[in-house]
């Protein structure tokens, strides 16, 4: 006999809101199932949310059973209660595991759904099982059926469903696309329950004996029930509220962090634990060329050198093997390897860590091409010399303690050269520093040419080099000197302009000229200025005796600088004299110097070391004062006004306050400017421009002006038609060989017809015969001066010649 039956409605209304809220809660479930990331955290989200899902299904199944009244008493059997859930957390296990996949192919989706559909059905039936009643149930196949059939096309389409809201979750308004989505999957889940409770009748059954069961008031228990779940969905969606929140403040440091991982220069760049690169910002673009779709996927080594992916493939296997970094936590400088296949220089900084059992490594590149660049310009500026190229100093005394180490172990000869050029002062102060900065850049390639590539040249300043021969000998260091004079001494061409330069050399050797650096330097350059002594273009090996005439040198230079305080410098004076008459019409003062010590001193020895420590400057001064002083001195003494005649040396002419100090020095000493005259040399026209204009200036003054030596210089002759002189001196050494050699007689007539003829007078040197001076009033000289004459005499002295007044001899 069939059992009546009713339904409920209360209950039936909350079983499917239950099923409308879980399906919701399910919706959302995917969502955050997919977005949590790969591992422990992704796990804990599906489980949870099976579970959720699964009880949620299950509530609203059995709230739907507990609104099926039967006109019999009803209990329920809590084991099997209990295995029916089991089914339903499966099939929502299942469904959110398809769901939360990258894509969703339609085989997965219909074998998803049929176990869904089993899992579903499993759970209803099962639990219909757990009745304990006087009666027995008997089913419709074709609504069984049919049931089952629903429960596939429910589960097939909450499969779509919910990858379709999980796929579109950041679209507006997807909340409302959830709702209906829920809707529907809450009535489909809701329709197959109904549809299984129509299939099945209920009978009474006599002879059934009674079976313990759970007893209780089914409509208060399905309101627990459907509390209970409302409150575990209400867990469910409060866990996803606070995870969104999370996430929407994840997102936004990431966001932040990505920009500024992105704004950055440098290469940030991150990796797994097999080198493929899964992170790649602009400034990694930038660096290596390679857009970020064409990169990501590839292993690391793609921007390596060939020379270093071994290193880097064995070092990351290390390290995730032993966990013992190497190179991680540190920076080092590599090379990268450009998309255009070029190698260039970067800065490397690794680190790694962990999540969720897998390793990272993130790596910081930086291009120091720049960096490099400029290191190289700084030490070429430490090391090389900005002109020539060459190593300086500094970069010289490191090659050279290195080779005293190896030459003191190895028991060799290391030579030390010391190279001066000849006249370049001269070329520099007539052509100009462009020209002369031109000549010492073809110099040093030319004394390159001469060494081996184990040689170091070295330019110690202005026009000096110096050259390191390592490991060498005597011999091979002469032919090397040989070599070099021969080539620097060959002509050079720059700006249209030919010229010639020669070097003397000076050349020590360890460890006969010395142990150390500065004691072979100091050496060769000694024995260098004793090849300028011996005439330049030469070379010479240090000998101890050299040390004799250095020191001799330097004592000189110390007492020069005493002598004019302790008044060890005194004038002679040599009678200039009309060779037509015989009358003195001047004197040339003259310097001689007696040292305390070293007693009388050749001005030949002094003066050019005056020249080249400055000192000329002070004491040409003293000359110029003294000599003006005496002459005043003698006119005071009634004796007639005569001029006398100083030396102004290239270095005094060339002050800018010359003018002024001959104005002074007249004005000091009363001195008419007619009885000055100032003997100019050659060297000191060579600056046409300004030596015409302070020539000008002392000739306004009334000052007599001469050009001394005429004929030893370089000046062109063309200068003399410019220049404001009043006379030509030809050098003694022309006067000295009028009658032993024809060239200089030649040239002795030419000098005094040109001078005529451009209304100069001439005044002859270093006259000492009677013979040369009938020669030089034949040929019309106007002035002589010479030890036929007289010799230099003191002033005192000077008297006695004022008073013969006439000096030429009768012969």
């Amino acid at each position: 006999m069939e059992i009546s039956s009713n339904y409920h409605l209360p209950l039936v209304f909350l079983s499917i809101i239950i099923a409308i809220i879980d399906s919701f809660a399910a919706l959302d479930l995917a969502i955050r199932i997919a977005k949590a990331k790969k591992g422990i955290s992704r796990n804990i989200w599906l489980i949870c949310g099976a579970f959720a899902m699964g009880m949620g299904i299950w509530s609203m199944h059995f709230i739907a059973m507990l609104a099926f009244h039967l006109s019999i008493n009803v209990s329920y059997n809590l084991v099997v209660v209990i295995v029916s859930i089991v089914p339903a957390i499966l099939a929502s296990w299942l469904a959110l595991r398809i769901v939360t996949k990258p894509s969703l192919k339609t085989a997965q989706v219909i074998i998803g759904a049929f176990f869904m559909a089993i899992g579903i059905v499993s759970m209803h039936y099962i639990g219909m099982e757990a009745m304990v009643m006087k009666g027995n149930i008997t089913y419709n196949p074709f609504l069984w059926g049919l049931s089952a059939v629903i429960a596939f096309i429910t589960s097939l389409v909450a499969l779509y469903l919910l990858f379709s809201i999980r796929q579109n979750s950041e679209r507006p308004r997807v909340w409302l696309r959830k709702t209906i989505s829920a809707i529907i999957m809450g009535f489909a889940i809701s329709g197959m329950h109904y549809t299984g409770m129509a299939a099945a009748t209920f009978n009474h059954d006599c002879n059934q004996m009674n079976m313990s069961g759970v007893s209780f008031d089914s409509t208060f228990f399905a309101y627990v029930i459907g509390l209970g779940m409302l409150i575990i969905l209400g867990v469910v969606f409060i866990s996803v509220i606070v995870d969104k929140r999370f996430e929407s403040q994840v997102v936004e440091s990431e966001r932040k962090f990505q920009s500024v991982i992105e704004s950055a220069n440098d290469a940030i760049i991150i990796m797994d634990s097999e080198g493929t690169i899964i992170s790649w910002n602009n400034g990694a673009r930038n660096i290596f060329g390679y857009e970020e779709r064409e990169i990501i996927g590839k292993n690391l080594q793609v921007i390596m050198p060939n020379s270093y992916r071994v290193t880097h493939q064995e070092g990351m296997k290390r390290f995730i093997s032993t966990g013992q970094p190497h190179v991680i936590g540190k920076t080092v400088e590599l090379e990268g390897l450009h998309k255009d296949s070029s190698v260039f220089p970067i800065e490397l900084s690794l680190a790694t860590w962990v999540e969720e059992g897998n390793t990272y490594f993130s790596s910081m590149i930086r291009d120091i091409t720049e960096r490099k660049r400029t290191e190289a310009k700084i030490n070429q500026m430490v090391y090389l010399d900005p002109l020539t190229g060459l190593p300086n100093r500094r970069l010289l005394n490191d090659r050279l303690s290195l080779a005293l180490d190896q030459a003191e172990k190895n028991k060799q000869t290391i030579g030390i050269m010391f190279i001066d050029l000849d006249r370049f002062k001269y070329i520099n102060d007539t052509l100009g520093h462009a020209i002369g900065d031109k000549l010492l850049i073809d110099v040093a390639k030319r004394i390159q040419a001469c060494v081996k590539k184990t040689d170091t040249v070295c330019r110690q300043g202005g026009d000096e080099f110096i050259i390191l021969f390592p490991n060498t000998t005597t011999d091979e260091i002469t032919k090397k000197a040989q070599k070099i004079i021969d080539l620097v001494g060959q002509s050079l061409m720059i700006n249209e302009h030919e010229m010639f330069v020669t070097p003397s050399i000076g050349i020590s050797l360890y460890p006969t000229d010395g142990w150390d650096i500065e004691t072979l330097i100091k050496h060769a350059d000694t024995a260098m200025y004793r090849a300028k002594e011996h005439g330049k273009n030469n070379f010479q090996f240090y000998t101890p005796d050299m040390n004799e005439a250095v020191t001799k040198k330097m004592q000189l230079e110390i007492g020069m600088r005493k002598a004019l305080e302790r008044g060890e410098f005194k004038l002679h004076y040599q009678p200039q004299v009309d060779v037509k008459t015989g009358n003195i019409i001047g004197v040339e003062a003259l310097i001689r110097w007696l040292h305390p010590e070293l007693g009388p001193i050749s001005p030949a020895e002094f003066i050019p070391l005056a020249e080249e420590t400055g000192l000329i400057i002070p004491i040409g001064e003293w000359v110029l004062y003294e000599a003006c002083r005496q002459n005043k001195a003698w006119q005071n003494m009634g004796y007639p006004p005569i001029r006398v005649a100083v030396n102004i040396s290239s270095r005094q002419f060339q002050q800018p306050n010359l003018v002024d100090v001959v104005k002074h020095t007249l004005n000091e000493t009363g001195l008419d400017s007619e009885y000055l005259e100032l003997e100019l040399t050659e060297s000191i026209i060579q600056d046409s421009n300004y030596a015409i204009t302070t020539m000008e200036k002392l000739k306004e003054m009334g000052i007599r002006l001469s050009i001394d030596d005429f004929g030893t210089g370089y000046s062109s002759l063309s200068y003399l038609k410019l220049l404001p002189i009043n006379s030509l001196k030809i050098d003694q050494a022309f006067i000295k060989n009028i009658f032993t050699d024809a060239k200089d007689t030649a040239l002795v007539q030419t000098i005094i017809d040109m001078a005529h003829n451009l209304d100069l007078k001439v005044i002859a040197e270093g006259i000492e015969s009677s013979e040369q001076l009938y020669y030089l009033q034949q040929r019309q000289c106007n002035e002589g001066q010479g030890y036929f004459f007289s010799r230099p005499i003191p002033a005192e002295e000077m008297l006695r010649v004022f008073d013969r007044q006439v000096l030429i001899i009768d012969y």
